[in-house]
């Protein structure tokens, strides 16, 4: 259990903090805005159950009071993911409406827990579910009201998930699939709890494991949920930082044939788009721009170096090809004539960039060869 609240405790964060940047490019996407205020919800939320946390708030604003608070902003939380459906629905501001009038039963269980707590005497308030006593009429009401409203904004929620995972493409409908499944671990949690709260308050104190395993499902279906909700994006950025990888490999590799080339014609380096280096840095945008950068000037080198070659024999070969452009490069710093008009040379066996690439790279491996191979 501890292993999944730490875990949450490092995800929430991560998240939230994700989502505002997006935010702050996007201030009004009303959607966006809505899953933001829900990860920082339950960011806010988190703390308040630690109980380094809710100890001091208790000993300052009162007993049971960071308990109140936190699932304050758990109700948050679930409306503000509620909205965030409710916002993207093809009618706006029918969605809009709605999102309003959710207001009211969300106001409505934050009044009752309100009162719940402050109704239980003061040295039962905060007490936990597993182990409060559900006869004191307070305890009861704060945590059948709870789960009661958890339960009905997360049903909700979840068949707005279902609806648009049936119609969705990867990477968005494998996060959607991913947070339906932590919803349905959290409504099925709630909707126990809010049982054995009646079960509990008018029988038996006793534990049940069907109790137990409500409270195990339900903190593992918390990470679940969260887990969905930024599964597209980091699916995404994973993948992008795999072209970005690629792209740097290239980069390197394209070195000996770059710089032979630059030497010959350094004024054929493109000039750089100015941009700061953070930012290059965050975007990884810096390598993709050194990337295309040395495919066109290794391509316009070759153009440039191509009438020396006219004379040479056969150049299919990147081995040959490589000996015959050092000869050429040198009959060109020489002042030689030019024998011939230009060609094209390292030609790609495809369409696209990738074979270009391909060719271009082939060659400047053969360049790192020590010793020059003749015909």
């Amino acid at each position: 259990m501890n292993a999944l609240d730490d875990s949450l405790g490092a995800i929430l964060p991560c998240a939230t903090a994700w989502k505002l940047y997006q935010l702050a490019k996007a201030p009004r996407d009303k959607p966006l805005r809505a899953v933001t205020l829900c990860l920082a919800s339950a960011a806010i939320a988190y703390p308040f159950g630690v109980q380094d946390v809710a100890t001091p708030v208790d000993a300052v604003i009162g007993t049971g009071v960071s308990k109140l608070i936190q699932n304050v902003l758990l109700f948050a939380t679930v409306y503000w993911l509620m909205c965030f459906y409710l916002y993207s629905a093809a009618d706006a501001e029918r969605g809009r409406r709605r999102a309003r009038w959710e207001i009211i039963p969300l106001v409505l269980s934050v009044a009752m827990i309100t009162v719940a707590t402050f109704v239980t005497p003061a040295a039962q308030r905060g007490a936990e579910y597993d182990t409060g006593d559900m006869h004191v009429p307070g305890i009861a009401l704060f945590y059948f009201f709870g789960g009661l409203y958890l339960a009905y904004a997360l049903a909700v929620a979840l068949r707005w998930t279902v609806r648009y995972a049936r119609v969705s493409h990867r990477p968005l409908v494998t996060g959607l699939w991913i947070a339906a499944a932590g919803m349905a671990g959290m409504v099925l949690g709630s909707g126990v709890r809010s049982v054995f709260v009646v079960i509990r308050a008018f029988g038996p104190l006793k534990t049940s494991p069907i109790m137990l395993a409500a409270d195990l499902l339900t903190a593992a279906a918390i990470p679940t949920f969260v887990i969905g909700v930024i599964y597209p994006t980091l699916s995404t950025r994973i993948a992008a930082l795999g072209v970005w990888w690629q792209h740097r490999r290239v980069v390197r590799q394209l070195s000996p044939l770059w710089t032979m080339l630059h030497e010959a014609y350094p004024e054929d380096e493109l000039s750089r788009v100015p941009s700061g280096r953070w930012r290059d840095l965050l975007r990884l945008r810096g390598v993709h721009r050194r990337y295309y950068r040395r495919v066109i000037e290794c391509r316009d080198g070759l153009v440039r170096v191509s009438p020396y070659l006219a004379s040479a024999g056969d150049l299919d070969k990147p081995v040959y090809l490589a000996s015959a452009l050092r000869e050429a490069l040198h009959a060109r710093a020489a002042g030689a004539p030019v024998a011939g008009q230009a060609m094209p040379i390292a030609v790609p066996d495809g369409d696209g960039l990738d074979a270009d690439v391909r060719q271009l790279v082939a060659l400047s491996k053969a360049l790192r060869a020590p010793v020059a191979v003749t015909q």
